[in-house]
């Protein structure tokens, strides 16, 4: 049809006047933005069959080139006699609104963004409790969809209790509106997931208020703090044994040389009388008697900062079994053992770790003194970036020792790994403690969980290696053939005494040297005299003087070809596990028995 007329405000907000419009019939169609033109048309086309139509929104370009946006609405119109005349269209420029609106929608975009993007996770509820938004993370920990959880009343999605209590905690809405302020949740407090993970969770929840002051809602805003809960206990335990590594590291050298002394000397009477008398069976009690004050320091050494593992590829398959058949045969604990077939070896001491199960399978067998089971399972895992377990990503044994004892009441299982911590009368304090420390040394994992009248679980990773284990066979009967010259280095005249004594007894000499430079000179003085030493054993730590690691290098400019034992009853450097890589060709730990100086010197002079 064509314009009859057209308003003043239509022409200025087209920017066209009536006569373009009925000089062009189609001018309004063509300013009209094209993707509008169909719904336009549709409106047309429904206006003449109906007589109206609901109001359409559609942009137009000006003649000056700017787009705006109308809101039209039209009808149809006739005269008095009911004959059509024509068709009556309303126009109103809603550019400024329309902009108002985009600028609206993208600002809630950008929160919504926000929200997602965010760590802290973020729950709002109405005034009625019920919930009106989550954003990803909350729903990662409730795991609630927002689909789901809209609507329904918070303390159904966002279920919280007491950690230590396990208490259910009051919900933070019914708090802040009766406060009418910001709270801030317990520092004790744990959320339940759908499935019943746990989370320790932090932080506070808010109320909405509107422009009028109202309160329309809360907001809640928290964080999982699992990982730190995990971080700061694990800190705190570190801390502690801190002050216990002073006096660990201060003593072990010392107790370790009179052990020496001691444990030398025994083994070396037992070698030289006969087995069937009653001084060997009463030699064979004390033995027995200074072998347990060696586990007791070697325990304590293992708190000394610096007292490093030996290292090596080892069966967790052959300890475990072996272990259990040591200590548990004949006693009122059942034991089950399940261990994956293909489990890997694992790198580490094995006269640590030894200790570290040897300890908890002790403390199993006495939680249960009428009777029990033990089990014992080792399985391959893989630690990734997500997991909670405070490790690096990476290949990890998984020992579990399990047992159906009496349990550990909650108030006390988080002082079990502390230091000269006890239940038991006759205890020690030492084995969990010494346990923890062993595994930290080994960049593992150690926890534990438990239940009154149910039990207690241990947890043990460590790391794994895809490398065969270096086992050795042991010897019931030491062939002893040795012939030789050894220049024994050691500032505790009983050690090199009973080291003497015990080398002397299967046909070798032996000189002392006190110190670095004492046998740096006595080894210089016989190669010029023609008469070198075959092997050279040298203790890592002389106080006062020249130790083993330094000994060695200056030896090594003298004659490349020298054999060296390092001995010591406590490392402060990586010297003991890492000997090779300074020269060493063995190692000793002192307290050494008979067997085991023997063993290490036949094993250094036949390679």
């Amino acid at each position: 049809g064509n314009f009859v007329y057209m308003s003043p405000a239509a022409e200025k907000i087209t920017g066209y006047e009536i006569k373009d419009f009925m000089d062009d019939p189609s001018l309004m169609e063509k300013i009209i933005n094209s993707s509008d033109r169909m719904m336009y048309a549709e409106h047309h086309k429904i206006v003449m069959k109906k007589g109206e139509d609901i109001p359409i929104e559609y942009r137009i370009m000006r003649r000056d080139g700017e787009t705006r946006w109308i809101r039209h609405i039209c009808k149809k119109i006739y005269n008095i006699k009911g004959e059509f005349l024509g068709i009556r269209g309303s126009n109103i420029d809603i550019t400024l609104r329309k902009d108002y609106e985009l600028q609206l929608i993208q600002q809630k975009e950008l929160l919504y963004i926000t929200l997602e993007s965010i760590g802290e996770a973020v729950i709002s509820t109405n005034k009625d409790g019920r919930i009106v938004n989550l954003n990803k993370e909350a729903q990662r920990l409730t795991e609630w969809t927002k689909e789901d959880a809209v609507g329904r009343d918070l303390q159904e999605v966002f279920q919280i209790i007491h950690e230590e209590t396990l208490n259910p905690l009051p919900s933070p809405v019914e708090i802040v509106l009766k406060k009418n302020e910001v709270v801030n949740l317990s520092n004790k407090t744990v959320l339940l997931s759908k499935s019943g993970k746990k989370y320790v969770i932090a932080d506070s929840a808010a109320p909405i208020i509107d422009n009028d002051g109202n309160i329309t809602g809360v907001v809640m805003v928290f964080r999982d703090e699992t990982a730190k809960k995990i971080f700061e206990a694990e800190s705190l335990k570190a801390s502690k044994l801190d002050s216990l590594s002073v006096l660990a590291g201060g003593i072990a050298h010392d107790f370790n040389n009179i052990l020496t002394a001691i444990i030398g000397n025994i083994s070396l009477c037992k070698y030289l009388i006969d087995e069937g008398s009653k001084i060997y069976k009463k030699l064979d009690i004390a033995e027995r008697a200074a072998e347990k004050a060696k586990d007791l320091v070697a325990q304590l050494m293992t708190f000394a900062k610096g007292s490093m593992p030996v290292k090596k590829n080892i069966s967790i398959k052959t300890l475990i079994n072996d272990l259990v058949n040591f200590l548990l045969s004949g006693s009122n604990a059942i034991a089950e053992v399940d261990i994956d077939d293909d489990i890997w070896n694992v790198y580490a001491d094995e006269v640590m770790i030894t200790q570290v199960i040897h300890n908890i399978l002790i403390n199993a067998e006495q939680a249960m003194p009428t009777g029990g089971k033990v089990t014992i399972k080792a399985e391959n895992v893989i630690i990734n970036v997500n997991s909670t377990i405070p490790l690096n990503p990476g290949r990890y044994v998984k020992i579990s020792i399990s047992d159906t004892g009496i349990g550990i009441p909650k108030a006390t299982i988080d002082k079990v790994f502390d230091p000269y911590y006890t239940t038991k009368a006759k205890g020690t304090g030492l084995g969990l403690a010494s346990a923890y420390s062993i595994i930290k040394r080994h960049d593992g994992h150690i926890e534990i969980d438990s239940k009154i009248g149910v039990g207690t679980n241990v947890y043990i990773y460590i790391p794994a290696t895809l490398q065969k284990s270096t086992e050795v066979v042991a010897q019931d009967k030491i062939e002893i053939d040795l012939k030789g010259k050894v220049l024994f280095m050691d500032d505790d005249v009983n050690v090199f005494e009973v080291g003497k004594e015990i080398l002397n007894n299967v046909g070798m000499d032996v000189i002392h040297a006190r110190e670095g430079l004492e046998a740096i000179k006595i080894y210089q003085d016989a190669l010029n005299k023609n008469e070198p030493f075959d092997l050279i054993i040298l203790d890592i730590t002389i106080p006062g003087g020249m130790g083993g690691k330094d000994t060695i290098k200056r030896l090594f400019e003298i004659d490349s070809s020298v054999k060296a034992i390092v001995i010591s009853g406590y490392s402060e450097d990586i010297v003991m596990s890492d000997y090779k890589d300074y020269g060493f060709s063995g190692v000793l730990r002192k307290p050494f028995d008979f067997r085991k100086m023997i063993s290490e010197v036949k094993k250094v002079l036949n390679n």
